[in-house]
């Protein structure tokens, strides 16, 4: 834990009792704060108040003793309209933070040269924190991984010169961090997300620009306009990192072509060839971005490239679970929309892809040129009518309804191709919902459904 002693005998309004705001909850009354917690969940009031936080209902109370409201990251700050809590603490002139703020703020009273590094991004933000960490960890430094990643903030080890904090960020989490300031500063990309809770993609992109802007060094994915733009702003102490798709190659940033990321002089610094978990393009955006951050904080070039080779990957994200005879099984159930399988169709060739679920906007019609590298489509749950007329004509397909039909069928069809290398693919296109709780059951479950192939 991270006790949060720069609020000690003070009066804390607490919204939201979730994991991180338990956690939060709990750092605080460790460091000597006055916490009053609250949350519409009877369940949530209900473990906190075990937890030993005292519960109150801040719809009931006076806020004029309040310093600050500390609100969980998944309630609306400003759209679609702010939550109560929100408007109460505005009223009585009370600063709203997140936990991180409240780290960000302890860093500096106790430790502030402790390295703290933070990374935000629409996308790979989650691949890229933890690749980040192993990295690190693999060089031999004192790590602490979390955030948006899993572990909340405060329940990491408390900041110290020797110890590097590896911390994921959503735009709700930078929103609420007003303070935000780490040694470095990573923006992967930005393409339109969460605008029901932003309003605008100008406003969006605003929040995901103030990491960058308390950076002492930003390292910035420049392969998206809104990027770019970021970039050119931030002007100087900025590490830019291109993965070009044409001929035409950045001569200020670092590059990745054919897996080698090199200097802006061109100079190789690492390759991410034949390692499975950094298959495809994005990935190597992501395997730039960790050496960019690994230099910064010292690391040497062997370090880097050790750490690169022995990353595991993440569970559910181009995940390789398995291979029988010349047939690799990989788990992508993370690609929940088609903007996220388009990343494991361009990885592979001769796919066997089991796809479907809850459809999102659009289906898997922008997945239309990729087709060619499908071997066979598998349709699975609610969506299976839709992809079925965007599959037809352009490739076979079977309706199987279920993951335990289509993964022995898909396997079967697979080993008897003919194909060097034929690869089962689960990356869904959609939301698990209609089979699921979430997309970490379905991918557990092809997990299984793979292993008892035998």
């Amino acid at each position: 834990m991270t006790p949060i002693t720069t609020f000690a005998d003070r009066k804390v309004a607490l919204f939201g009792l979730g994991g991180s705001g338990l956690a939060t909850a709990q750092a605080l009354k460790a460091g000597g704060a006055d916490v009053r917690a609250w949350d519409d969940s009877d369940d949530s009031r209900v473990r906190a108040q075990e937890a030993g936080i005292t519960i109150q209902d801040l719809r009931e109370t006076d806020w004029s003793d309040f310093t600050a409201l500390v609100l969980s990251p998944g309630v609306p700050l400003t759209h679609p309209e702010p939550h109560w809590s929100v408007r109460r603490a505005r009223d009585a002139g009370v600063e709203i933070i997140g936990d991180i703020e409240l780290f960000c703020r302890e860093r500096r009273a106790q430790a502030p040269g402790a390295p703290f590094v933070a990374i935000t991004g629409t996308n790979g933000k989650s691949t890229t924190t933890a690749l980040i960490a192993h990295v690190l960890a693999q060089g031999g430094r004192d790590v602490q991984m979390g955030g948006n990643i899993g572990t909340a903030i405060l329940s990491l080890e408390p900041p110290a010169e020797g110890r590097v904090h590896v911390i994921e960020m959503s735009s709700f989490q930078i929103d609420l961090t007003p303070s935000l300031d780490p040694s470095v500063g990573v923006l992967m990309n930005i393409t339109p997300d969460h605008l029901d809770r932003h309003g605008t993609m100008e406003q969006y992109a605003a929040i995901k620009e103030r990491l960058i802007r308390g950076a002492a060094l930003a390292v910035v994915g420049v392969d998206d306009a809104p990027s770019r733009a970021i970039a050119d702003r931030r002007g100087t102490d900025i590490a830019r990192v291109h993965v070009p798709q044409g001929d035409v190659l950045a001569t200020d940033a670092l590059t990745v072509r054919d897996g080698i990321v090199r200097e802006p002089d061109g100079t190789p610094l690492a390759d991410v060839n034949g390692i499975g978990s950094l298959r495809g393009a994005h990935n190597w955006q992501n395997a730039a971005v960790a050496v960019a951050v690994a230099r910064a904080l010292g690391l040497s070039g062997e370090a880097i490239q050790a750490g690169l080779s022995s990353f595991p990957g993440l569970p559910h994200r181009m995940e390789e679970v398995g291979r029988r005879g010349p047939v690799l099984f990989v788990n992508d159930s993370k690609a929940t929309n088609a903007d996220s399988t388009e990343k494991a169709l361009l990885a592979f060739r001769d796919i066997h892809w089991i796809l479907g679920g809850k459809a999102k906007d659009g289906g898997i019609f922008p997945l239309v040129p990729y087709f060619e590298r499908v071997a066979h489509a598998y349709l699975i749950g609610a969506a299976s009518d839709a992809f079925a007329a965007t599959l037809e004509g352009a490739v076979p397909y079977t309706r199987c309804e279920t993951l335990e039909v289509a993964v022995p069928k898909a396997a079967e069809n697979a080993a008897t191709s003919g194909a060097p290398e034929p690869v089962v693919l689960l990356s869904p296109a959609c939301a698990s919902y209609d089979q699921f709780p979430n997309f970490e059951v379905r991918g557990n479950r092809f997990r299984e459904l793979v292993q008892a192939l035998g």
